[in-house]
């Protein structure tokens, strides 16, 4: 599971008109455990850069702040959860991330492994054997967001422009599966592309979905004036506890913005599919001030088939509601562990990757 480029290859991989060198895939190999898949240690030429850094940040809520630098382009990474805290492109704060003594509330740039979105009740059956995930979303009795979120993840290598974090997913209570996890952030000359693989430890099938949550802005103070395309067919019907009970198409509803328009009053907590995709194959979620610019583009490959849309009404903090949009990317549908959407099941040794890229015109 080398995260590595290719030889001969560029550093600055990207999606988009350039090239996708890292596609995703799923593919088989043998079940061995490399020292540095399991994070007992990583490879010589990765560990002694690692160990030559010196952090005096582990004491802050977030642990170590891992920074990436790229001419105009800046992002910080935590090492709690690998959570993407900051990203600026030209000067424009394109994540509404959170200060660095902060912590990711309302899972602010968070990882969603090895489920997005939401669980019935927590509870599952996979491969016949019943599960019970612990509740985190207590008002609505629901799973929610995976279980990696607030876990010390480990920067395997780390470049001024790109950063690979690592973590062994061990088995537990309600997940009872071993998974290799990484992250690799990649700066571009407009933004971050970031590619997550997991590939299963365990002697036995994984059920897995990943997405991840960054709240993106265009420097307005309030997303309603902002113009959004989003290039989906198809949104999630819900019941009141925010899980799918079937599909509609956008077609005459407010969630139609497969033509870009201002977002207005449209409140979304809303999940999508059915993405519309360019001949490179990939799908475009464009984020844009009233006058055109700056403009944020959110560009998916094909492993992300499902978009959920938060603008950002319930948050906690009531000073932050609507101050930026959840754009999230998502391998598989709210409450896939049940209803099986775009849910993988890793066979032991299987190998899954998706990538995305955060790209912006200021």
């Amino acid at each position: 599971m080398d995260d590595r480029p290719p030889a001969g290859k560029p550093d600055e991989l990207r999606l988009g008109p350039q090239e996708l060198l890292e596609q995703s895939r799923t593919r088989r190999r043998p079940a061995l455990l490399s020292r540095s898949v399991a994070g007992a240690a990583a490879p010589a030429h990765e560990a002694g850069r690692c160990e030559a850094r010196q952090y005096d940040d582990e004491a802050l809520p977030t642990g170590r702040q891992l920074e990436l630098l790229r001419g105009g382009v800046r992002a910080v990474v935590a090492e709690v959860g690998a959570t993407l805290r900051a990203l600026e492109v030209g000067g424009l704060e394109v994540l509404d991330g959170f200060e660095r003594d902060g912590i990711p509330e309302d899972a602010r740039g968070q990882a969603l492994m090895p489920f997005p979105n939401r669980v019935d009740r927590g509870r599952y059956v996979f491969h016949g054997v019943a599960h019970q995930l612990p509740l985190d979303e207590a008002d609505r009795g629901n799973a929610l967001h995976g279980l990696v979120r607030w876990l010390n993840w480990a920067p395997l290598s780390h470049s001024p422009s790109r950063l690979v974090m690592g973590l062994v997913l061990h088995a537990r209570e309600g997940y009872p599966f071993v998974l290799s996890l990484r992250i690799a952030y990649t700066l571009t000359g407009t933004g971050l592309r970031v590619r997550q693989t997991a590939r299963n430890l365990g002697s036995r099938p994984a059920p897995y979905g990943a997405g991840f949550h960054p709240y993106l802005s265009v420097g307005i103070p309030r997303i309603d004036a902002a113009a959004l395309r989003l290039p989906a067919q198809t949104y999630f019907l819900t019941n009141p506890r925010l899980l799918p009970v079937g599909r509609a198409a956008v077609a005459a509803t407010p969630f139609d913005f497969r033509l870009a328009r201002p977002i207005g009053r449209t409140v979304m907590d809303t999940g999508f599919t059915d993405l519309a995709r360019d001949p490179d194959g990939l799908a475009r979620v464009e984020l844009s001030a009233p006058d055109g610019g700056p403009r944020v583009t959110v560009l998916l490959d094909g492993a992300y088939q499902f978009l959920q849309v938060y603008t950002g009404d319930t948050l906690s903090d009531v000073s932050a509601r609507r101050r930026s949009i959840a754009i999230e990317p998502c391998t598989c549908a709210p409450n896939a562990l049940n209803n099986g959407l775009g849910r993988r099941a890793l066979a032991p040794g299987e190998t899954f990757s998706s990538a995305f890229e955060i790209a912006a015109t200021v």
